[in-house]
């Protein structure tokens, strides 16, 4: 499967250490390609879901064709802690592991760098919390998405939470990135429908908070765009019609790119709400962040550069909104919500109102709030969830 003639093929040059391979059936290429990374014995990182579907029994072949030995850990879980990392940690010493296959949605392979940071420089994910922490090197690794979703599989950044206190650790190094991604559109046709719908919001999510960020560079931007573009376009699609697999592949691949632009640029005030929905209400990831990001849009597009830079993303431009392009930019946001199934209003999703005065406290903690292009206060917050609500 070739790249779709509307997406600037420089653009899957993500990084000079990333080498991304892409197109339906390209997950036989697995074992070839580690052993290419010197791997003779890899530990594949997957989830239970993973496992009853069967892909990781493919992946495990495709390496062990290759002459690869392969320890399965199939017990990675949504929203990663510091426990699960440790869990994993102990499989890959016990076996010997030196190489690391990431094979999932983003918990997986957040999951897999986690463990590669503590495999190689040792002591706990809080030691790594920030950037570049990591001073010896790392395990080469491979990512393989199954979900079109975090673009983690082109990112530095494992996000792992601690374990008692719930807050999300951002742990980044250019030595996480994994060597190679494979993008494969066929391992995301097994996706539950809800599953499609959240890890779709999620990627629409990136690539609108990117475009906007503090962080923002013009590279960055053409990141954004390019994957604005093709989620926007083809998350209906997919949605309407799971088995379209030329819509498959211009999600995953439109994902891998916004998850590019967060490398690049960041994210914002939207994931900053998100994370402490799924924190004390359990709310899916992609969902959380999806019912913020309208408000957070509406509230960002009074500044004049944000507005210009909504403009700028692909089918932005409705009359309706009497050239308003947050406006628009929000209303298409909340189109593919509906589209999606997945309600708009905290209150319809167990959201007691009473808490949040404490969501809004922790959200203004998060660390992505600081690249928000407008700077939101606990109060701005507060005022974000009761739109919501």
């Amino acid at each position: 499967m070739s790249l779709p003639p509307d997406i600037d093929p420089s653009l899957i040059e993500a990084h000079p250490h990333l080498r991304v391979v892409f197109g339906a059936g390209t997950v036989s290429q697995a074992g070839i390609l580690a052993r290419e990374m010197g791997a003779t014995h890899a530990l594949l990182v997957t989830d239970a879901g993973l496992l009853a579907a069967g892909h990781a029994e493919v992946v495990r072949g495709h390496l062990a064709r290759a002459g690869v030995a392969v320890t399965l850990y199939g017990r990675a879980k949504e929203n990663p802690t510091t426990a699960c990392v440790d869990d994993c940690v102990g499989v890959a010493r016990a076996a010997g592991a030196d190489f690391i296959l990431g094979l999932g949605g983003g918990s997986s392979m957040d999951t897999a760098k986690g463990a590669n940071f503590i495999l190689t420089n040792g002591g706990q994910m809080k030691d790594y919390w920030g950037v570049g922490k990591a001073t010896q090197p790392m395990l080469p690794s491979l990512m393989i998405p199954t979900t079109a979703g975090t673009g983690s599989e082109c990112q530095s950044f494992a996000l792992i939470a601690d374990n008692l206190t719930h807050q999300k650790m951002a742990c980044g190094d250019p030595k996480a990135m994994a060597r190679v991604a494979i993008l494969d559109p066929t391992l995301t046709l097994s996706q539950p429908a809800r599953v499609s719908a959240c890890t779709g919001i999620d990627a629409l999510a990136h690539a609108v908070e990117t475009a906007v960020t503090r962080k923002r560079t013009d590279l960055s931007a053409r990141y954004s765009a390019a994957a604005f573009k093709l989620i926007s376009e083809n998350l209906p699609r997919v949605l309407a019609s799971p088995g379209d697999l030329e819509a498959r592949s211009r999600m995953l691949l439109g994902a891998a790119l916004a998850g590019t632009a967060i490398e690049e640029s960041m994210l914002g005030a939207a994931h900053s709400a998100a994370n402490p929905l799924t924190a004390h209400f359990d709310l899916a990831h992609g969902h959380a962040v999806g019912l913020m990001l309208p408000h957070v849009v509406r509230f960002n597009g009074q500044l004049e550069s944000a507005g210009a830079h909504y403009q700028q993303l692909r089918a932005c431009g409705d009359a309706s909104t009497n050239g308003k392009p947050a406006e628009a930019l929000a209303q298409l946001i909340e189109s593919l919500m509906d589209a999606a199934g997945l309600s708009r209003h905290l209150a319809t999703c167990g959201v007691e109102e009473s808490s949040v005065g404490t969501l809004a406290a922790e959200a203004a903690r998060q660390w992505t709030a600081q690249f928000n292009p407008r700077p939101a206060a606990l109060e701005d917050f507060d005022r974000l969830y009761r739109a919501a609500w």
